[in-house]
């Protein structure tokens, strides 16, 4: 009998004190479980790394890779370099996964012809869930890759997903393509995607993550699904990724 794929879970993280702690008693939950969590933290100057190692000792393997510079995507190469795991499964510190995530990556990544995937992210703050912005979200996922890249929607199952739908990939397909853009900060998910499609198509499972609605709740709802909608349509159409990130400021 063929054994299950082994996943890492790779968690990029700055300043990320409020939000950690929980995210990673949740994962005290999947079964089956990673085989590592590696936190790969951009220089966080509040309590985030001594909050990990308070917690370490409740986990079979947590480990937190110092990056030399900020930037999710060289944060998420670097903890994907250090990385065992089969599968690399690539989590916001502020989403939270049900706890049989990991077997349904496994499934997904069975099938030889899927090269990566993702959940359908639910935006939920402490006492509202974002409706119409998670169902934009999911809608996303499909038109934004029909609209700007129609040839691979339509031929090779590309799909659109970001960082909160909780991305996960084969580690050597992942390696091959030389990982995310380290250059790029931002929409450096999409990017990976459409480097990974040669190997087969993107997925969103039919299943639900949890992510927090802390930036629209910053921005207010009007607001943040337009800047939303105005950088995907501007990456669609080859606008510099630099130029994107002065609009997405980071939300902490």
């Amino acid at each position: 009998m063929r054994s299950m794929l082994s996943v890492s879970i790779i968690i990029p993280t700055l300043n990320e004190e409020r939000t950690l702690p929980r995210a990673l008693r949740l994962l005290q939950r999947l079964c089956p479980e990673p085989i590592e969590i590696i936190v790969a933290d951009g220089g966080s100057t509040d309590r985030t790394v001594q909050l990990i190692d308070a917690i370490r000792p409740c986990f079979r393997s947590l480990r937190v890779v110092r990056c030399r510079q900020a930037g999710r995507a060289c944060q998420m190469n670097a903890g994907a370099a250090k990385a065992s795991g089969d599968i690399l499964c690539f989590l916001h510190a502020d989403t939270a996964l049900p706890d049989d995530a990991l077997a349904v990556m496994q499934r997904t990544l069975a099938d030889a012809r899927t090269s990566a995937g993702g959940f359908i992210s639910l935006m939920r703050g402490p006492s509202s869930t974002r409706w119409v912005t998670s169902l934009h979200n999911y809608l996303k996922t499909y038109y934004a890759p029909l609209l700007f890249r129609p040839h691979l929607f339509l031929f090779r199952g590309a799909r659109l997903l970001f960082g909160d739908q909780v991305i996960f990939c084969r580690r050597e397909q992942f390696m091959s393509v030389g990982g995310y853009t380290d250059t790029m900060p931002i929409m450096e998910e999409a990017d990976l995607l459409l480097k990974l499609i040669r190997f087969g198509r993107v997925r969103q499972v039919n299943r639900v993550v949890e992510s927090s609605d802390r930036r629209v709740a910053k921005w207010g709802f009007w607001k943040a699904n337009g800047i939303f909608l105005v950088i995907g349509f501007l990456w669609g159409v080859g606008y510099p990724p630099d130029k994107l990130k002065r609009w997405f400021e980071d939300i902490r």
